[in-house]
Parts: structure tokens; sequence; C-alpha cells
């Protein structure tokens, strides 16, 4: 058996060709699931779930049929499933997006699912349509297995901390736009409507922030920040929720993203981990909850 290290290393600077191909990689497959499925709250339909092999769309319906369609980090394969019984596979290597998005459409049309999608990525600089992305073409399987590897231990910790909130809460889930592993929870007030972000759509930021959250994930880092980080952040920020006292105290408020960061190297070195990061979160949550007046005494598992 191979040993793994739960919380491996990952400087944004070795891999982040791997990183910008397999995101455009992603969001193919996040755009087919949201082409198969039915508008749910936040867009809480178009996200990736980890497994314990990569990323997977879970069921959705073509027509009737059902399918499926997984990363995975460990054969390095998306596999695409379907209730009938077909498995088709397609390489996870060195390859352009366009190569990847001609395969991926090809092979669907080989089950008999013809699909389209709007191929114009969102929520990145630079939007290349994926059939002529010629300039995205990096592989790493190690790279890749790695940031998996760290969904899989994240997405275990927010789980535990999912389970403390008795309020509506998201699923702990991938987003493909953004590229980062979430969670959310919710005051059940309605919030004053998004100012609007880059390279998305008004209406989508609409959905997303209908309602007062607190919410959580990671993130590989990118743009303004140079390494990956935990995140957390609250919508809309309350007064006095940048100068709550947080924990740890590596963690800090960056002004330029209106987030509380962590930086992974933190929880990866730290003699617990799983300690580290709930702390991380928990606090944050109060930072949130307390300076926005939330009803605590009815949302929180005690």
């Amino acid at each position: 058996m191979t040993t793994t290290i739960s919380w491996p290393e990952l400087p944004l600077a070795e891999w982040k060709d791997t990183y910008e191909t397999l995101h455009m990689w992603t969001q193919i497959v996040g755009k087919i699931r949201l082409a198969l499925t039915h508008l749910e709250n936040h867009w809480w339909n178009s996200a990736l779930y980890v497994t314990s092999r990569g990323l997977t769309t879970s069921a959705m319906s073509y027509h009737g049929r059902l399918l499926q369609m997984s990363f995975d980090f460990i054969a390095h394969l998306l596999v695409i499933e379907t209730a009938e019984g077909y498995t088709k596979t397609i390489a996870l290597k060195p390859r352009t997006v366009a190569e990847f998005y001609q395969e991926t459409m090809a092979t669907l049309a080989s089950l008999e699912m013809p699909i389209t999608i709007w191929t114009t990525p969102v929520e990145v600089p630079t939007r290349i349509p994926f059939e002529k992305d010629r300039e995205h073409a990096a592989y790493d399987p190690e790279y890749a297995q790695r940031f998996w590897r760290i969904l899989a231990q994240t997405s275990r910790v927010f789980t535990e901390f999912r389970c403390r909130f008795t309020g509506k809460v998201s699923p702990v889930h991938f987003f493909w736009g953004a590229f980062d592993l979430a969670v959310t929870r919710f005051s059940g007030r309605p919030a004053p409507a998004h100012p609007g972000a880059p390279n998305v759509a008004q209406f989508v930021q609409a959905e997303a922030y209908s309602h007062e959250v607190s919410s959580c994930g990671f993130w590989p880092g990118g743009g303004p920040i140079s390494e990956p980080v935990f995140y957390a952040y609250a919508y809309p920020e309350p007064s006095g929720f940048k100068d709550y006292s947080i924990q740890p105290h590596e963690a800090f408020y960056h002004t330029g993203m209106g987030e509380f960061l962590l930086p992974y190297d933190v929880v990866r070195m730290a003699n617990s981990p799983d300690e580290t990061l709930l702390n991380f979160l928990q606090s944050t949550y109060e930072a949130a909850a307390t300076s926005a007046d939330w009803d605590r005494k009815a949302l929180d598992r005690r």
C-alpha cells in the first residue's frame, strides 16, 4: 500500500499551469452538470462533490437517462458512467483545453447524449472559449492528486463543522467557477442585492447571495494571493466583523478581498490540523453571527 500525506504541500508556483488547465476542465464538466440539472438554491445544482478518488457531478438526467461524470485523480481519468451500464473514460494528461473539450463532447455523443453548453469560461480574467483554448495544456498528475487530497481532508473537516448548525446550510461542495471548496451557513434573513463581481453575470450573484450568509472555504490561491488559503466571509459584511478576534493567531483580515484568510501551510504544519482549521471556521462564524445578531440560540447545535 502506498503511503500518502494527508495534508500535502501545494506551492502555487509549482503547479500553476496544471491548476489553470484543470480549472478549465472542471468548468467544462461543471457546465454540463448545470445544463442537465434544475436550478437549486444559490446554484447548488452546479457544484461538484469530493469523492474517495476525486470529484464527481453525482447522478444527472439526460431525457430520463442517468449519467455521472467523475474526475479520478488516482487513475487520472475522467470517467463517464450511465445507468445502462456503459462506462467511457478520457485520460487526464497533458493536452489542450480544446482537445479535452472535443473528446468529452464526442464521448457524450457516442453515448447518444449530445449536450450543448456555453463554452466561455467564468470567474477568470482570460476567457478563451473552450473549443479555442490551446493555451492551457499542462497536467502534472502528482500535483493534481495533491490538490484532491487536500480537498478530501478539507471536506471531512468542513462536514464536521457543518453538523454544528441546525439552520439552513449548504452541502460541502466544489464550485468550478472560482475553483474552491465551500460550505455556507444562512441566518434565514434576506440580503440586499449583491453589487456583482468580475467575470460573473449579475443574475448569478443575485441568486448566490439572495440571503444573509456566513461562508468559508478552501482556495488554492491566485491573483493577489500567492499561496493556498482557507477563507471566511460574511455577506452582507456586518459592522465589527473584520475587527472580531479570531483563531488561530496567524489568520488575518484581507481588506482587498473582504475576507478572513488562514494560510494553508499553517493548518498543514499544525500539531492538530483538524483542530486548527475548526478553530478558524468556528471563530469566523462567530464573528459573522455575533456581529450581525443572528438568532444563535435557534441556529447553533449545542
